[in-house]
């Protein structure tokens, strides 16, 4: 008796919800099998993203997470893996999951998959104004904290690779940052744009890429690898925004680049750097490259020492 009379003391509230559920689905496109004219059902498509998203995706967290029966997903990514868009091995954690890796086709799926959503909704919302976006962004917003439990809550952060536009986003925030903390002048500027207008114009995908990170629907860091030749990959252009430290997005881009780089086969990686990045140099540690030369250096305006660490893949 107890749950029936709940049922109708929230009947108009329930009614709401299932009515907007039916419309939004509609509007979206998730009743038929394929996905945003993809060759991915939404569920596989939610997979794709999971597995893009997380610093280090592992299976039985993300059937627990996503609600999946185990042997459904077992199947997705044996599927996935014959595709060629992942890789898996035991997760040192626990041998009975897998940890699990997406390809270079792998990311380019899921990017693919992002940029199809993004421009479906684009499309839903030329017709609104500027207010009606900011309102219908609010009352998601809302919908979604008063639904979600504080077990269930995304990282607060993603990770996606570079698309148009990043790299001169990247150099002007690498500069202002710079500038403010270290006092550094334009010519680390002129540095960081020929890195980056370099790693656009000699771009080689499957061997070469970058990760951006993501909060609040912010870029908050980033981190490039490119091929430094003889089987040596090169780690570029690491930073994190001030508003997104301390969650770990520094060594999540770090850790996407060594994935990347021993799973493109590289034997070794390595990287410049100056002993005043005391936080990037404390990432590297952590993730085991060694300091391997160390030199005196007058640039960008300042006295600093330069130094070189290597990690053997």
């Amino acid at each position: 008796m107890t749950n029936h009379a709940n049922l109708n003391d929230h009947l108009e509230t329930i009614e709401a919800v299932r009515a907007f559920n039916r419309f939004y689905t509609n509007q979206l496109g998730l009743i038929g099998r394929a996905f945003l004219d993809s060759p991915y059902s939404l569920t596989e498509a939610r997979i794709l993203f999971e597995l893009n998203a997380r610093p280090t995706p592992v299976a039985k967290q993300i059937a627990e997470d996503l609600q999946l029966d185990t042997a459904y997903l077992s199947r997705t990514l044996k599927a996935f893996r014959e595709k060629g868009l992942l890789t898996t091995r035991p997760d040192p954690v626990d041998k009975r999951s897998q940890s699990i890796w997406l390809t270079a086709k792998g990311r380019a799926q899921a990017a693919d998959l992002a940029d199809r959503s993004r421009r479906q909704i684009a499309e839903q919302l030329k017709g609104l104004s500027d207010a009606q976006q900011k309102s219908m962004g609010e009352a998601m917003t809302t919908i979604s904290a008063l639904l979600a439990h504080d077990e269930e809550r995304q990282p607060p952060y993603t990770i996606r690779p570079h698309a148009p536009g990043d790299i001169g986003w990247i150099i002007h925030r690498q500069m202002k940052i710079y500038a403010t903390e270290y006092g550094w002048n334009d010519a680390y500027e002129a540095l960081i744009a020929r890195i980056g207008g370099d790693f656009l114009a000699n771009f080689k995908p499957g061997r070469e890429c970058g990760w951006i990170a993501e909060k609040d629907g912010t870029i908050a860091g980033s981190v490039f690898l490119v091929d430094a030749g003889e089987g040596v990959a090169k780690l570029r252009l690491l930073y994190v925004e001030p508003f997104a430290r301390g969650f770990g997005i520094g060594r999540t881009l770090v850790k996407s680049c060594v994935n990347f780089a021993r799973e493109t086969g590289y034997r070794q990686m390595t990287l410049w750097t100056n002993d005043i990045l005391v936080a990037a140099r404390r990432i590297y540690e952590a993730e085991n490259f060694v300091l391997v030369a160390e030199e005196r250096h007058n640039s960008f305006g300042k006295d600093l020492n330069g130094q070189t660490w290597q990690l053997d893949l």
